[in-house]
């Protein structure tokens, strides 16, 4: 699969490039993103090199699909679809510090949530979203996109440190409507 670019109000969704990479590694060296996300921890700049090599390899197998999420031409942040295979996927997503609070990572998870469904995008049935459960920035996110919390998944959640956590488990079918539902966790 060609790699596809969307765009939003604010935002360029497009493939990461090398140009990325010291963005990456910079973004990828703040301590929450290395604690709710799989980033390697200690994050190097090799990791951010590599990152960059297979996110092109997981659009050309049509195994993932990930989109530097660019502001004004800066990088701010990373999103995509992983784990793609049988009408299905996840959504995950990071956002450096200095972009946080800005209803960025919102309109890409909106926007890409609409590709997925899309016929002409992934025609996917399902979108899954998992994220820690001390994690309720991640959480907001999904909630106002209407994903329906599912449950809480006992130390299933591995970041990039090895570190077991509890995790939460959303899902947001095609023909959801896409209100926000109630969640029966503290916040929701």
């Amino acid at each position: 699969m060609e790699p596809v670019t969307l765009r939003t109000e604010r935002l360029e969704l497009s493939a990461p490039h090398e140009g990325d990479v010291d963005a990456v590694f910079a973004a990828c060296q703040d301590a929450d993103i290395q604690r709710f996300t799989t980033v390697p921890s200690p994050y190097e700049r090799s990791h951010a090199e590599g990152f960059v090599t297979k996110t092109a390899q997981w659009w050309a197998e049509g195994t993932e699909t990930t989109w530097a999420m660019r502001h004004e031409g800066t990088l701010v942040g990373m999103i995509g679809l992983h784990r793609l295979g049988a009408g299905a996927g996840e959504i995950g997503y990071w956002m450096a510090p200095a972009a946080r609070g800005r209803g960025l990572a919102s309109e890409a998870a909106r926007a890409v949530v609409d590709w997925g469904f899309h016929p002409d995008g992934l025609g996917l049935a399902r979108i899954e979203w998992r994220a820690v459960t001390s994690n309720p920035a991640s959480a907001r996110i999904a909630h106002s996109l209407g994903f329906r919390y599912e449950g809480m998944v006992r130390a299933a959640l591995v970041n990039g440190a090895g570190v077991r956590s509890d995790g939460y488990i959303a899902g947001l079918l095609a023909d959801d409507d896409r209100t926000p539902q109630i969640w029966p966790i503290s916040g929701f």
